[in-house]
């Protein structure tokens, strides 16, 4: 009660909402999506799969101090946030497949972490060497 006796933060969030469980559609197509592109381009890359378990966790909702509607707010962000983590971790291991190369240097650039293992920019004769090996051995 004390929440909505909070007009001016009641109905800041309220207005929110629609936007922030919106993103729930985009989020639930995109897990379904990297699955099904995880279960089948892997093996054919001879790539390890990523386990899910290891970045979607939901279990703040079992906190008995916590309150249904942040029970709920804690497994969507679970969920959500989860599902981003395994998706970056995916797209990185094809990213490491097809081309681990880093990009030019820039300030302003944020590189992600597995990035500290690719190749420098514009090191050629160092892409070569990596690359070659993968390139010609045989899927099956």
């Amino acid at each position: 009660m004390r929440y909505i006796k909070t007009p001016y933060r009641f109905f800041r969030h309220l207005l929110t909402l629609p936007f922030i469980f919106s993103a729930i559609i985009p989020i639930f197509i995109l897990d379904i999506w990297i699955e099904i592109f995880h279960r089948i381009s892997f093996p054919f890359y001879r790539i390890p799969y990523v386990k899910r378990g290891q970045y979607i966790k939901i279990d703040r909702h079992k906190l008995s101090y916590l309150d249904p509607m942040q029970k709920f707010n804690c497994a969507y962000c679970g969920y959500a946030n989860g599902v981003l983590q395994y998706c970056e971790q995916i797209f990185g291991e094809t990213e490491k497949y097809w081309c681990a190369i880093k990009h030019e240097k820039d300030e302003n650039f944020i590189a992600p972490p597995h990035h500290t293992e690719f190749i420098a920019y514009n090191n050629e004769e160092e892409y070569i060497k990596e690359y070659k090996s993968k390139r010609t051995r045989q899927f099956f």
